[in-house]
């Protein structure tokens, strides 16, 4: 209901000053607000056709004199509270009409605005309707598409069975595009987040060079490659000031280390006689590892593995991961790998499985160092190259030492 404005009170000095004004009460012994000539008869039939109180008021208050201030007490504007009922509703307009049953404060017809009280005694101002929450979309685990994932994992995996099985030649351009793009991504990382410049040209014709050296010419080889690229990084660097030099050049040879390098391994186990089949061998038990630990950890994951560093990751889905490589590794072993044999198999693929899990845990940390969710946007699902390369760089070494222990380089 709008709120009454209030009455002016009598003046200072009359009998009547001092009463509650403003309140709305009829003055005493039945004389209208302002003051005329009580009229008893009048008040009587006034009376009887209208319902009385001090907020049922026909009368218009009289403007007050001048200089007579008075304070007005509106009420709180709650939630609880209901609008002013419409013409029609509620109080009848004459004596004897049907009073039709105001609506509740709640119920509002399509497109009708609602109302609250105004500053302005007997005004109200409407108040546009709030649109419905609309539901939040749920997110898939991890945040990831999966049917992208799923589209882009069988287009790599085409890639390198083709590139494998046809020239083997091809598979190296594979490795040596995936290096550089790694090392762009990672250097990209460090000077977006840190500010930290590792000299780009260097590692990217380093890195191309111990990959093509290891797969032609051995180990010895890649190792004299990455050598030279260390100082290559550190004269690159000396054409900017001073400043962060140590910084950057660590850096750079960190990036040398951690991409290249490690990628050099898979190069020179692709330079075998089975070069393919090692290949085949080395992706299988990485990638059952990191699937055997999503699927054990989705289902019966309860321990944290790491909860600082990959809160995701369980002992439960570290042990199921160990599992579904090690029996992949004895079955590859046994039936693709010549003179190889499945307890072979067995201690290659627990190996593969715990340095794939360091590593996606090393990468990890490198990520929540630099602030950031992925390395790159480059794989759609993925993240970036380095992202799905967090796992098979750091056991491709560990997978070439065991293969040319058991069956020889």
């Amino acid at each position: 209901m709008p709120p009454v404005p209030a009455e002016p009170g009598p003046p200072p000095g009359t009998p009547d000053h001092g009463r509650s004004a403003g309140r709305g009460r009829p003055a005493a012994h039945g004389r209208p607000a302002g003051g005329g000539p009580a009229d008893p008869a009048e008040g009587q039939a006034r009376g009887a056709g209208r319902l009385s109180g001090p907020l049922f008021r026909d009368e218009q208050p009289e403007p007050a004199p001048p200089g007579v201030t008075e304070t007005v007490v509106l009420r709180a504007i709650s939630d609880d509270a209901a609008p002013a009922p419409a013409p029609g509703h509620g109080t009848p307009p004459h004596p004897g009409a049907p009073v039709h049953p105001a609506p509740p404060a709640n119920h509002l017809a399509a497109g009708q605005p609602r109302f609250v009280p105004s500053s302005l005694p007997g005004q109200e101002t409407p108040v546009a309707a709030q649109p419905a929450p609309q539901p939040q979309p749920r997110k898939q685990r991890g945040g990831r598409n999966l049917q992208a994932a799923i589209g882009v994992g069988v287009g790599l995996g085409a890639v390198i069975i083709a590139s494998l099985f046809v020239v083997k030649a091809l598979f190296l351009v594979v490795v040596m595009a995936a290096v550089a793009v790694g090392v762009w991504e990672l250097t990209s990382r460090l000077a977006e987040r840190k500010q930290i410049k590792a000299p780009l040209v260097p590692l990217v014709v380093g890195g191309i060079a111990m990959v093509a050296t290891g797969y032609w010419s051995g180990i010895q080889w890649a190792a004299a490659s990455l050598a030279l690229t260390g100082l290559a990084v550190m004269v690159w660097r000396m054409a900017e000031p001073p400043e962060d030099y140590l910084r950057d050049i660590t850096a750079g040879v960190f990036t040398a280390f951690y991409v290249p390098f490690l990628a050099t391994f898979v190069a020179m186990m692709l330079a075998a006689d089975d070069g393919p089949q090692r290949i085949v061998l080395f992706l299988i038990v990485t990638i059952c590892s990191d699937t055997g630990a999503y699927a054990v950890g989705y289902k019966f994951g309860k321990t944290k593995l790491a909860p600082t560093i990959s809160p995701g990751k369980t002992r439960e889905g570290l042990a199921g991961g160990i599992g579904l490589s090690m029996l992949a590794g004895a079955l590859l072993m046994e039936l693709i790998i010549d003179g190889g044999s499945w307890w072979q198999g067995l201690i290659l693929g627990g190996c593969a499985a715990v340095t794939a899990t360091l590593g996606d845990l090393g990468e990890s940390m490198i990520k929540r160092d630099l602030g950031i969710k992925d390395m790159g946007t480059l794989l759609p699902g993925h993240g970036g190259i380095m992202d799905r390369l967090d796992s098979l760089l750091p056991t491709a070494p560990v997978v070439w030492l065991l293969l040319a222990a058991f069956v020889g380089s």
